[in-house]
């Protein structure tokens, strides 16, 4: 239709233009001969004709082409609607085989309700028959026995309840065996992985200064005279100076170990230096108390950088270099110190924990054996509380304060501590202990065993670390004894001190003798 429109709008417009030009030749000519005219008004009605006739055929094959693209969209549509048909009419298909089955499933649940309460019906009946039964059966037995319900239900709870504690002892048994088993192999290989990373030495020093005399007139060179140098030595260090029968020799006394290593060093010097008199002890003593402070020092950044912290102000490096002149047991405490730390560091790393902050518990955890003799308190409040005036971290300052259970620890470091600290004070070599004291701990742990009831004997093994317990067969049983060693456990570990762990093996044996005549 289009083409159409296009094309009349072609004629009109040559038809005009005809007219134009006829005009315009007309009055252009002006004296030109009508023929002439007549001839441009032919030529220009041909030429319109034949726009006329090519606007004609274009316009026909547009409209035969619109006819067969619109013959073509009404095909395909036709199909898709054809389409849709035959998928409506199957999922209609499929609607209905749904409704028939959903019926029939219906009617099923129906037929099974049906057959649910008459199933219900025959069952309450039953259960009244069964309640009845019951109740003839329970006077039947309280007849019989002559026991009522209230004594016969007392007589089953104990027996059940003594079956069930055996029972229960017997579990207890089992999983503390189990659990044991597991805590101790991989204890055993975190602390010997912590012992094989560290290869420190064990040596014995000693924690009193004895001074040897090339002879014994030196003696009264020390002492001057009435006294006067030995009284300037004592005044100046702070410590008592034994003089005795001892042959080439006197011993220096104090509780302070920096004061005690100021008079070693200062009867050092005088006695190679000869001249003892109260100026020279004052001239000395200010040198010596330098050099002390500065290895002092030293000695505590040197144990910093060995053991890779950061950021320890420089009082608490002070406090730690005086740890090198405290001993424990003979047990060097800044080496002990070290040791912990190395400890405590490989164990934290091996268990996912911060190394880091594990070498810093490690390091401070003794810290306030440093001033324990001017400050009350034990060492490791002490520490704790110099820690926190430090502005150390919480978890850190409750480790050290908690490393021997005085306070309750808040995290895996506390116990962590502890054990470490334990680990490195018993090393074979690490310390030494007198005889007396030897003896008083096997005469505890003996003690503590034999008070429990059931008791028959016991006996202190290994220096300490075992106790055996024989136990009466006839008051303990097998369940009851699992509990008595834990029990006996508890009360060793709250009131004994002792290093290491020790183990406690509760005996139960039955015998029966008879003899062939």
């Amino acid at each position: 239709m289009m083409s159409v429109i296009y094309a009349a709008a072609a004629l009109v417009v040559g038809l005009i233009a005809g007219m134009i030009v006829h005009y315009f030749v007309v009055r252009a000519a002006g004296s030109k001969s009508v023929a002439a005219a007549n001839q441009m008004k032919n030529d220009a009605e041909r030429e319109a004709e034949r726009i006329l006739r090519e606007a004609r055929v274009t316009a026909k094959s547009d409209v035969l082409k619109i006819k067969e693209d619109f013959e073509n969209e009404m095909k395909e549509r036709r199909r898709e609607i054809q389409a849709s048909e035959r998928r409506l009419a199957q999922k209609e298909e499929n609607f209905d085989r749904k409704s028939d089955s959903l019926d029939a499933k219906v009617r099923n649940m129906e037929n099974k309700e049906r057959e649910i309460d008459q199933i219900k019906e025959r069952l309450t009946g039953k259960e009244e028959e069964l309640k009845k039964n019951i109740l003839r059966q329970i006077d039947e037995l309280q007849r019989i026995s002559g026991l009522d319900r209230e004594a016969a239900t007392a007589m089953l709870l104990e027996k059940l309840k003594g079956e069930v504690e055996n029972e229960c002892g017997i579990l207890i048994r089992n999983l503390v065996e189990e659990a044991k088993q597991k805590a101790e192999r991989e204890s055993q290989r975190l602390l010997m992985l912590a012992i094989q990373r560290y290869a420190g030495d064990c040596t014995y020093e000693r924690t009193t200064a004895t001074i040897p005399l090339p002879n014994d007139e030196m003696k009264g060179r020390i002492i001057g005279r009435e006294g006067r140098n030995i009284r300037a030595l004592e005044a100046a260090t702070g410590v008592n100076i034994l003089i005795d029968d001892t042959p080439e020799a006197v011993v220096i006394s104090c509780f302070d170990p920096i004061r005690k290593e100021v008079a070693r060093r200062l009867l050092e010097k005088l006695i190679a230096d000869g001249r003892i008199h109260p100026t020279r002890i004052e001239e000395l003593i200010k040198k010596i108390r330098k050099e002390i402070d500065d290895e002092v020092f030293d000695a505590g950044e040197k144990a910093v950088l060995d053991c890779g912290l950061q950021g320890v102000p420089k009082p608490l490096i002070t406090l730690l270099g005086r740890l090198q002149f405290r001993f424990s047991f003979s047990q060097n405490v800044l080496k002990h110190s070290i040791e912990t730390a190395a400890f405590m560091g490989t164990i934290a790393a091996e268990m996912g924990l911060d190394a880091q902050k594990a070498r810093r518990i490690g390091l401070f955890h003794d810290i306030g054996k440093a001033v324990d003799h001017e400050v009350e308190g034990t060492h490791a409040a002490i520490g704790a509380d110099l820690l926190r005036k430090y502005n150390e971290a919480k978890d850190v300052v409750n480790a050290v304060a908690a490393h021997h259970e005085e306070v309750e620890g808040t995290s895996l470091y506390a116990y962590l501590a502890n054990a470490c600290d334990a680990l490195s004070a018993s090393r074979p070599g690490a310390r030494s202990e007198t005889t007396e004291l030897y003896l008083k701990r096997l005469e505890q742990l003996e003690t503590i065993a034999g008070e429990f009831d059931g008791v028959e004997s016991c006996f202190a093994l290994q220096a300490g670390r075992e106790i055996r317990v024989v136990v009466q067969p006839e008051k303990i049983s097998e369940g009851q004894a699992q509990v008595l060693s834990r029990d006996i456990c508890a009360r060793i570990e709250k009131e004994m001190n002792y290093p290491g762990q020790i183990k406690v093996s509760v005996i139960r044996e039955t015998r029966a003798v008879e003899y062939a005549k």
